[in-house]
């Protein structure tokens, strides 16, 4: 069978088994629709809370971006699962106590404000909006290589599978498809991983394989890495901060790590349980499931690089033919997410240091070509001017987009059709599953928080369920939309939803929980301080007004930190305003007190 009927099999056999669960988990009341009904298993939540967590970014982007920052790529690795490790222990268990549907109700309640409650909701869509764009920039990825249709087809049939199981299943249904989702990723993630570990060390185990030696007896794989880039012009792969300075790396681990502890479409997840201490199960039993491929990571992201180099520079290092390079450089060259340009004239690909063509700051090159992203002939050399190079010496040739890493990894490597076709299933259970609890997220947040608790507390629950479908329709819309214009490389955008997260509703959550003199003028300042300015400096540096090369280098940045490490120094004013204004006005009611005592100590 060849590779796009057989990619189309395995893809279309997992929508229908999503499809499936949907329709045998509908949701029949707003309980169900917003957190399941309660009754989830503890096991059965984490593997659903790891499948939401796990999105496009961690499937697709992260061990991509490792396999290009090196050292530096381990920011993405200790953030992430550093964080969940910080939610589970100080904030899931507490948040399942108080026994709401939303994280807006939570804070709404605690600080005995509606404007509280407003202002999280709006601090939420814009969290959940930024992550959501990621991940559909992730699902057209995967349609416009593996199913060979173009981009925006792609993300229409995500958004018309998400748009089935969220809106019919609500959180019943999401949760039992991520589950299945679950499975699939973590197969299609681990299988290729294990296939080029034997086949680069004779190592079957990725995380071992990171330092063992070489099949060919050329050294230790790392040691190898270092040399191979080295020689091309590259900075070396294990040495640190040659790309970030320690502060960025610090600002940015920082800001993934209380940035997962705030994003609410995971803290809705321990509202899905029985009890309190099913909530603390299933956060243990979703760091086993994360570790998986956590711990996979590194080694995809230094095992693709090295099959990138090999097989473009050729066994003799001086460069691989055009007319004689496997067939799916020119399939993913057909994707946009590949190109290169033959500057000295030899026919052949040459890999080193160095851009090939002129870059937008955005992670996206600049050439001569289609609206569908193919590559012209002609390198832009001075877009603000107009200018185009003809064939001036450069020493790399290639620009490679680092969301391809992983999906190509299976093919750069030759390995069978059908974990190519079981990689393509994977990417887009990652980024459907993830949408899939965004979007629910955004539609409790309109149906319930803003209409049944704050505009018409009248509302039946019928008319409420079907907001919350109205909702989720429309927010997969929007985020169908955000997909076609993403800002960035997947993990970049998922970093800016991270960084908002970490300055706007962290802390407001955790001094709900741990500090009964917080009061509602506090939080309600502190998240706009948070978010506001967190929100300006992404906007600003991004260039969403302004031409982003004029502005977005370490040298304007503040304190040396960038874009996706901003959320740390947000969440510090967040803090600081939080504090100062509560205690320059009166402190919360002694029943709000008596309420934040009551969540924290057990009651005998």
């Amino acid at each position: 069978m060849d590779l796009q009927t057989l990619t189309y099999s395995v893809v279309g056999a997992s929508f229908v088994l999503y499809i499936g669960i949907a329709i045998w988990s509908k949701a029949n009341s707003t309980s169900e629709f917003y957190v399941a009904g309660k009754h989830v298993h503890p096991i059965a939540n984490g593997m659903a809370t790891a499948a939401d967590w796990m999105s496009a970014a961690s499937f697709i982007s992260m061990a991509g971006l490792i396999a290009f920052l090196g050292y530096e790529g381990s920011m993405y690795l200790m953030g992430w699962t550093g964080g969940y490790v910080l939610l589970a222990m100080l904030l899931a268990p507490y948040l399942r106590k108080f026994g709401k549907f939303t994280v807006p109700e939570f804070i709404g309640d605690r600080y005995y404000s509606q404007t509280a409650r407003i202002v999280a909701v709006i601090c939420l869509i814009f969290i959940s909006f930024t992550y959501v764009a990621g991940q559909m920039r992730g699902v057209g990825i995967v349609f416009s290589r593996f199913l060979e249709v173009p981009v925006n087809v792609g993300l229409f049939i995500g958004m018309g599978i998400v748009f089935i199981y969220a809106v019919l299943g609500g959180m019943r249904g999401i949760t039992y498809t991520q589950v299945a989702q679950f499975c699939v990723l973590i197969f299609a993630y681990t299988v290729p991983a294990v296939f080029i570990a034997f086949q680069l060390t004779g190592n079957p185990f990725p995380q071992l394989a990171l330092g063992s030696e070489m099949s060919d007896g050329s050294g230790l794989l790392l040691d190898k890495m270092d040399t191979v880039l080295v020689d091309l012009g590259f900075t070396s792969y294990t040495e640190p901060f040659n790309d970030k300075s320690m502060i960025d790396v610090f600002a940015i681990t920082t800001a993934l790590m209380v940035g997962t502890a705030g994003l609410p479409h995971v803290l809705v997840r321990f509202f899905t349980v029985p009890k309190v201490r099913d909530a603390r199960r299933s956060a243990g039993w979703a760091l086993v499931f994360i570790a998986i491929l956590y711990t996979t990571a590194p080694a995809v992201g230094v095992l693709a690089r090295m099959n990138l180099v090999n097989t473009v520079n050729g066994p003799e290092g001086v460069g691989t033919a055009y007319s004689e390079i496997p067939g799916w450089f020119q399939t993913w060259e057909n994707s946009g997410l590949l190109g290169w340009f033959d500057h000295n004239g030899d026919g052949k690909i040459q890999y080193a240091a160095g851009n090939a063509f002129s870059s937008d700051n955005k992670g996206k090159p600049l050439f001569v070509g289609d609206e569908r992203g193919q590559f012209g002939e002609r390198l832009i050399s001075n877009p603000s001017k107009g200018e185009i190079a003809t064939g001036a010496p450069f020493a790399n040739e290639i620009y490679v987009d680092r969301d391809m890493m992983v999906l190509a990894n299976p093919e750069i490597a030759g390995l069978p059709n059908w974990v190519i076709a079981l990689i393509a299933a994977g990417g887009v259970a990652a980024a459907l599953s993830t949408a899939a609890g965004l979007l629910l997220v955004i539609s409790a947040s309109i149906s319930h928080d803003l209409l049944k608790s704050t505009f018409a507390p009248n509302i039946s629950e019928k008319s409420e369920l079907m907001a919350g479908r109205i909702a989720a329709a429309v927010a997969i819309g929007i985020a169908g939309y955000l997909g076609m214009h993403p800002p960035a490389f997947v993990a970049q955008v998922v970093a800016f939803a991270f960084g908002l997260a970490a300055s706007s509703l962290f802390p407001v959550i955790l001094l709900g929980i741990f500090s009964k003199r917080i009061n509602k003028w506090g939080a309600i300042s502190g998240m706009c301080v948070g978010l506001v300015f967190t929100s300006a400096y992404i906007i600003y540096f991004k260039g969403v007004f302004i031409e982003p090369m004029a502005v977005n280098t370490a040298d304007n940045w503040l304190f040396g930190i960038s874009p996706e490490g901003i959320g740390a120094i947000g969440m510090l004013l967040n803090f600081a305003v939080a504090f100062v204004v509560s205690y320059l006005t009166p402190e919360p009611p002694k029943e709000i007190q008596d309420m934040v005592e009551s969540i924290r100590v057990p009651q005998g």
